[in-house]
């Protein structure tokens, strides 16, 4: 299957990289020199994934962000200079599944790409067959599988497709606590000392959605020095 990526960025060199890389891949490539118009591409053509710059003109990646999760449902790769903790975490939490800070090394990037394609695209492919699981439970939390869905007490959270997966990788393994970097190799297929900070957010922002006092959660517990654990078994079917 071919990937259609969208790349949103000021930096015409930057654009050139990339889609040198992205081609020699089979990758499908568009591009954007501004926010607005990534977001009028994003409205016509069929796009899989976004690789989006934050400081731009028009639109800046905020707010493309912003837009293309009250639309869409694509990863979203942020390829930054604003290399500030609390740059990365406003871009997780307005939706991104992943932050990459300037320079880079465009074969990291790839990885990343071809990583969240995976991650994505299988766990949303419908193809759970009939002998397979077609849900997890936790309590009063319930993935649908074959949807890629999660409900609590029977009503939709809207989570992202990596939030999704670090949930259902903790429903499969209960009780079983893991560090930053081993749900980052889950994730990625890889792991990097500088996803540490992504991981939490992306807990963080699983406990905002799911907790009804984030600080005091019970599910995803903290476990001090090491990592994280899902407290009980879940109920499967």
């Amino acid at each position: 299957m071919s990937y259609t990526i969208l790349i949103a960025e000021d930096d015409i060199d930057i654009i050139r990289v990339l889609k040198l890389y992205l081609e020699n891949e089979n990758y499908r490539v568009l591009s954007a020199e501004n926010g607005l118009d990534a977001w009028e591409i994003l409205q016509r053509e069929k796009v899989d994934l976004g690789i989006f710059d934050i400081m731009m003109p028009k639109m800046d990646g905020y707010e493309l962000i912003r837009k293309v999760r009250q639309h869409y449902n694509i990863p979203i790769l942020v390829l930054s200079a604003k290399r500030e903790d609390s740059d990365k975490i406003l871009g997780l939490d307005l939706g991104a599944d992943d932050y990459l800070v300037k320079p880079f090394n465009p074969l990291e990037v790839m990885a990343r790409v071809r990583s969240a394609l995976r991650r994505f695209y299988h766990f949303n492919s419908g193809s759970t067959s009939e002998t397979e699981e077609t849900e997890l439970t936790y309590d009063d939390l319930r993935v649908d599988l074959h949807a890629m869905k999660l409900y609590k007490d029977g009503t939709e959270i809207n989570v992202t497709p990596t939030e999704l997966k670090i949930l259902i990788f903790f429903m499969e393994n209960p009780g079983r606590v893991f560090t930053k970097l081993q749900i980052s190799e889950h994730l990625n297929g890889m792991s990097f000392e500088s996803d540490e900070n992504t991981i939490t957010v992306h807990i963080s922002n699983l406990r905002e959605k799911l907790e009804e006092d984030s600080r005091n959660p019970r599910y995803l517990i903290t476990v001090r020095g090491l990592g994280y654990k899902l407290g009980e078994s879940p109920r499967r079917r």
